[in-house]
């Protein structure tokens, strides 16, 4: 005779306010989570884009007539028009995350690692505001609907509600994403010059194509979703990984803290380090995936831009850099994603809470 050990205990339901929101409070509650996100992540984002960037190919030691070097630079014995010796090559190498910080603070300015929070910021408002919502709404229905009828595909609620909800706001915002990866990577080569914004920045996407002498000039606009598949290709496991780890991390904490009672300072910290763990080994997990992605939206070559995906991309580094090519910006990357996903999901779980405890108010 053989026996068994105990059942595992049913997720615990969520609760009816939950069920109840409709897409417009959700997204608005996801909405103010992602500003919140964008401002504060910005620079590790930058971080990690500058790396991957310089990886690819990406020089960043361009001489100008008023570029700074750092106290410690020994001259590299050339003459800038005879302004004087110009700094080693060394000095505009990056050699990690805090490298980054520093060099670009001092040659360029601490601002510019906001470099790309517009877009960053245009990004994530439609993004999060699709992603979150749809996520809440389709993982409800699927468990409604295992509930009734197919009580095994419970679990996989949150994975199959991730991925499709991750496709839906890549493919909305691709274009946006694409003028933010570009406007992170590269620096303007004169002093005094205003970098070009997320408009311009699409618009030169655009003028590569007509510049070029390819015959499907027509079709231009498709090169606004450059890198689209590369970034599913990123976005969609991350997401599925995400929330797999998230969403039972995050239910087990709550029924720790809160059993039948809660409050926006229990709702915050429960979901901020679900949020934070699911985030850091999503990205860690997806981080070769991105190195991809990268590449594929700095490319300017459009004739290149056209042959290029993501498996190839893949083969390539790992043949021209191995290992440590296919995880180049891990650690910016696991350090952006880790509070990123905490301040998001918290941030939006209890601007839903606050909005459903006004709404019964009234």
């Amino acid at each position: 005779m053989t026996t068994t050990g105990p059942a595992p205990e049913p997720a615990p339901p969520l609760p009816p306010a939950e069920r109840a929101m409709g897409f417009t409070e959700r997204a608005v509650a996801a909405a103010g989570a992602a500003v919140i996100s964008a401002v504060l992540v910005n620079p590790l984002d930058v971080a990690k884009t500058r790396l991957q960037a310089q990886a690819a190919g990406v020089v960043y030691n361009q001489i100008w007539s008023d570029f700074r070097c750092y106290p410690w630079c020994n001259p590299g014995g050339l003459k800038l028009n005879g302004l004087g010796p110009s700094c080693s090559p060394e000095c505009f190498q990056y050699r990690g995350t805090m490298d980054v910080f520093y060099k670009i603070t001092r040659q360029e300015g601490i601002f510019r690692l906001w470099r790309g929070t517009g877009a960053s910021l245009a990004l994530a408002v439609p993004t999060v505001g699709i992603y979150l919502p749809s996520y809440d709404l389709l993982r409800n229905w699927i468990e409604e609907y295992s509930d009734r009828s197919n009580p095994k595909l419970r679990p996989y609620a949150p994975l199959i509600a991730g991925s499709v909800a991750r496709s839906l706001a890549c493919i909305t915002c691709s274009p946006i994403e694409l003028a933010r990866t570009r406007m992170q990577a590269f620096k303007e080569s004169s002093g005094g010059a205003k970098p070009p914004g997320m408009w311009k920045t699409l618009l030169g996407v655009l003028s590569s194509r007509q510049s070029s002498s390819h015959p499907e000039r027509s079709r231009g606009y498709h090169l606004l979703w450059t890198g689209m598949g590369a970034q599913l290709a990123r976005d969609v496991p991350f997401s599925a990984i995400c929330w797999a780890v998230l969403e039972p991390t995050r239910r087990h904490l709550l029924g720790l803290l809160v059993g039948e009672q809660s409050n926006a300072a229990v709702i915050l910290g429960a979901n901020f380090s679900a949020g934070f763990i699911a985030g850091v080994i999503s990205s860690g997990a997806t981080c070769p995936l991105d190195v991809a992605k990268t590449r594929r939206q700095i490319e300017k070559d459009p004739a290149r831009v056209l042959n290029m995906n993501t498996r190839r991309i893949l083969l390539e580094v790992w043949r021209n850099e191995g290992m440590k090519g296919l995880f180049r910006g891990a650690g910016p990357r696991m350090a952006r994603a880790g509070p990123s996903v905490g301040i998001v999901v918290s941030s939006y779980e209890v601007a839903k809470y606050i909005i459903h405890r006004k709404q019964a108010e009234l």
